[in-house]
């Protein structure tokens, strides 16, 4: 007897209370079930979109339709939707072109690729604009390119920031040149949004591909990716049928670009409002009335000469009987606080943004915006691993090009804000290999002298362990710079000193003697300002001290250069090493 038969004797036997359990015609309600387009499971539809529209079993992402993308993100009733009924074109009279898209308003409930408004994100007014894929693959046609620039234009005139989610399979090809022309609009609407001093933050999602890609898409001051999204400029079918080569897995997926340095971040889906809305707060300025708070008390801070800080006698440094080389040695103890642990412990809503947008993501040099004591701040530290595991992924500390353009990119990005830098020093030096020479090690460090000597917004910099060679200037171009009691900051490392001079490395130790690197020399040669004393013992476990002192130190920092005219900061800054 065949299954069928089966079945048909199964029926007969239970009557109405038969439930089928063919598996090839399931008698399931219409749409309680959807099939997942990744792992291929069968999944409860309701629970999916209760989910975040994530797939229970495998954590793929379905994509979102733009009306319930908008739910998830703004507050309730807060939407405002722009420039609804903008009618498309046919430019190029492509023969059936109106047809679809008017069958494509009819069953999408949309009148293009493209929902535009204004919302609040946990309170914060924001633009939003939100790519729907079901309108043609989202493609970027003369009215989503205008949506888009009408979009920037608004929110520069109403001085909001704009969170766009990209999702597209690039220029619309019905409409040809004209198509391609609104990746230059789009681009010209967003500069003109930038020069204004205002925040754009684009969001990708699966898949942004094409025009988009190379215009407006990939334009934000910070750009967020939802995982394992496909991103590109050309598409993996036709890179494979150009190169004739299979392409390797995970290519041009979210974290591949993470890797290679062009989004700041990947962040779930579930986690995107509460990510957005602190970034909104961060690039909102300080607290109400925090930073008038903080400049306002200067008779409160002490003695100042030439607007420097001046060190009170319970802040001084404590001399302690110890060569320079025990000295050196201290500041490369694997037990030293790390700059990652500074970024901890000093500040609030420290959140991490990644990639020079050129290359890669240097792990030697983790930055982005915190909140300290109520004013947001950049920050930037150079790190070293905390094992041997971490060690070799942030290779020791020792930065290569793409470090220092993460670092330079974040500082740009505060000078635009208005945010103070504050950065951490700790390395042996820039990495020199064959790799870092080919992408331009040396230009990479020179540009960061260059801008930062030039930066409208203070810079500090401390120097918490090694401070090597130009790879720890690079990150100390600054109005002050202070170092804890044993760390060292010179030409290069003493080894490398005596290598060069005396064609001996094992004469280090000498040479430690004579390059005048502790921070008690430093202080007295002028080229730093300030010095910490440290624990006998100074470890994780030992910086509620350090923190504390640092802390109000930089209090007093922000005091005095935060409240200085940006014509007389430069000039204090250049006068600063000018006079060296």
């Amino acid at each position: 007897m065949n299954l069928d038969n089966v079945f048909k004797k199964t029926r007969q036997m239970m009557g109405k209370n038969y439930i089928s359990l063919n598996p090839l015609k399931p008698e399931v309600p219409r749409g309680l079930l959807r099939k997942c387009n990744k792992c291929g499971g069968a999944i409860i539809a309701e629970d999916v979109k209760k989910s975040y529209y994530i797939c229970p079993k495998c954590g793929g992402y379905f994509r979102v339709h733009a009306y319930r993308r908008i739910e998830m993100l703004a507050d309730e009733g807060t939407f405002e939707e722009w420039d609804k009924g903008l009618s498309t074109k046919n430019p190029l009279e492509y023969k059936g072109y109106m047809e679809k898209i008017d069958d494509l308003k009819e069953k999408t409930k949309l009148d293009e690729a493209i929902v535009t408004g204004k919302a609040k994100i946990d309170g914060h007014e924001a633009v939003l604009g939100v790519c729907d894929g079901r309108f043609l693959m989202a493609s970027m046609g003369s009215v989503v390119g205008e949506k888009i620039a009408r979009a920037f234009e608004r929110a520069t005139q109403e001085k909001l920031p704009v969170i766009l989610f990209a999702c597209s399979g690039g220029a619309r090809m019905q409409e040809g040149i004209v198509s391609l022309m609104q990746m230059a609009k789009t681009s010209a609407a967003v500069k003109r949004h930038s020069d204004a001093g205002l925040l754009y933050i684009s969001v990708l999602t699966d898949p942004t591909t094409g025009g988009v890609t190379a215009s407006f898409a990939m334009l934000g001051d910070i750009i967020l990716a939802e995982p394992n999204a496909l991103i590109g400029f050309a598409g993996p079918r036709v890179i494979e049928q150009t190169i004739g080569q299979k392409l390797p897995k995970g290519f041009q997926r979210s974290e591949f670009l993470l890797e290679h340095g062009f989004v700041d971040a990947i962040v779930a889906r579930e986690e995107q409002k509460e990510t957005i809305s602190k970034i909104l707060r961060l690039h909102e300025g300080a607290e109400e009335g925090q930073k008038e708070k903080l400049f306002s008390d200067k008779k409160d801070l002490g003695d100042f000469d030439d607007n420097r800080i001046s060190v009170e006698p319970s802040f001084r440094q404590k001399e302690k009987d110890l060569t320079p080389w025990e000295r050196v040695q201290i500041s490369r103890e694997k037990t030293r606080p790390t700059g990652t642990e500074y970024l901890e412990r000093l500040f609030d809503d420290f959140t991490e943004f990644h990639g020079d947008r050129y290359f890669a993501d240097d792990k030697a040099i983790v930055g982005g915006v915190a909140s300290f004591q109520g004013i947001p701040v950049t920050v930037i530290a150079q790190a070293k691993g905390k094992n041997t595991k971490e060690n070799i992924e942030r290779n020791f500390g020792m930065p290569s090009p793409e470090g220092y353009r993460k670092a330079l990119r974040l500082m740009k990005e505060a000078e635009k804000f208005h945010r103070p830098v504050i950065c951490f020093v700790d390395t042996p030096g820039a990495f020199c290999g064959l790799e870092a020479e080919e992408r331009g090690q040396g230009e990479a460090i020179a540009r960061n002298l260059y801008e930062m000597s030039g930066l409208s917004v203070p810079i500090l910099s401390i120097v918490i362990g090694e401070g090597g060679s130009g790879g720890a200037l690079a990150m100390a171009t600054a109005d002050e710079v202070w170092m804890l009691e044993n760390s060292v900051y010179s030409i290069l490392s003493p080894e490398g000193f005596a290598t060069i001079l005396w064609k001996d490395s094992s004469k280090a130790k000498e040479a430690a003697g004579v390059m005048k690197l502790t921070a008690s020399d430093l202080q007295k040669l002028g080229i730093v300002e300030y010095v910490f004393p440290e624990p006998d013992h100074y470890t994780p476990d030992t910086m509620d001290e350090m923190v504390d002192m640092l802390t109000k130190s930089i209090v007093r920092f922000l005091s005095v250069y935060g409240s200085m005219e940006k014509e007389e900061l430069l000039e204090h800054r250049y006068r600063r090493f000018r006079e060296m």
